[in-house]
């Protein structure tokens, strides 16, 4: 009798033992025990970057320009980012738009998705974040990106729409009365299955379109619009794509109000070449075969 009941104690105190290091495996015995993820909780991802972020807002470090469209914005040269569109010159520097754009611009998160990729430890989660980013005033950019954690997805989407901040042209539906309110012609955008096409409308109509689209428009500064949209819009992610790239084109098409005689100006880079030339940054030799001889 008194055997029994020093096995069943050696047993609970293997148990309490095994609990401690990863949890109850359930016989796999000590080999797992320890590297289970059940010993992992307290160096768990949760809350890992969030405490450390505090929020999208923070602590903005000085602006240290990395391309030459980026310091002639920040020296002044570059007055606008209409200068920047009309030489279809690459943004490849969120606080361009920053710079010209900061107090107008208004972020809106679309949607947050997990993902997932099979390895051979089993599967990797991250987030995809999709935000647009817009002025309400004829500015509009949206931006996708993938992290560990939802707070660096949004924050990265929100420099990648920045980056990728286009004009929206707006016209008139009918008389040319007032400002501009509505899409200056039809419109169609794709992503995937899902299709759009924007239509001009009567001012005071409004924007007849689901909530994805409408945020999207809204965010362009167009104020009537008609929509039809076919496929699966349930994909939020490809909706809003589609409605970006529907708006995005409202610059491509020349109407007749635009045959004027173009007058050809040197770009940014090549008018201030000499300026880009006396004040460019001295470079770090990376090897010391590149370090000259005295």
């Amino acid at each position: 009798f008194f055997f029994f009941a020093d096995v069943g104690t050696c047993q609970e105190n293997s148990s309490m033992e095994r609990g401690g290091r990863g949890g109850e495996r359930g016989g796999f015995g000590r080999g797992f025990g320890d590297r289970g993820r059940g010993g992992r909780g307290d160096r768990g991802r949760g809350d890992r970057g969030r405490g450390r972020r505090g929020g999208r807002g923070g602590e903005e470090k000085e602006w240290v320009p990395m391309t030459k469209l980026g310091r002639l914005v920040k020296d002044g040269k570059i007055k606008s980012m209409e200068q920047i569109y009309l030489f279809s010159l690459p943004v490849k520097e969120y606080q361009i738009a920053d710079f010209f754009l900061k107090e107008k611009l208004k972020d809106e998160v679309m949607q947050i998705a997990s993902v997932q990729k099979q390895t051979s430890a089993g599967q990797r989660t991250r987030f995809v974040c999709y935000v647009a980013v817009g002025d309400y005033d004829g500015h509009i950019g949206l931006g996708v990106k993938a992290a560990k954690e939802v707070p660096m997805a949004i924050l990265g989407g929100i420099h990648a729409a920045k980056c990728s901040l286009v004009p929206i042209r707006r016209g008139y539906w009918g008389a040319k009365i007032g400002s501009p309110h509505t899409v200056p012609i039809k419109l169609t955008g794709q992503c995937g299955s899902v299709r759009i096409r924007l239509v001009p409308a009567a001012r005071g109509t409004g924007i007849v379109a689901s909530p994805t689209s409408k945020l999207i428009l809204q965010m362009a500064g167009i104020q009537d619009c008609y929509t039809a949209s076919q496929g699966h819009t349930k994909t939020k992610g490809n909706f809003a794509k589609a409605a970006f790239k529907a708006v995005a084109k409202s610059y491509g098409f020349l109407t007749p109000d635009l045959w004027k005689e173009t007058k050809f100006l040197k770009p940014p880079t090549q008018e201030h070449t000499d300026y880009l030339s006396k004040t460019q940054i001295a470079k770090r030799p990376t090897s010391s075969m590149l370090v000259p001889q005295q």
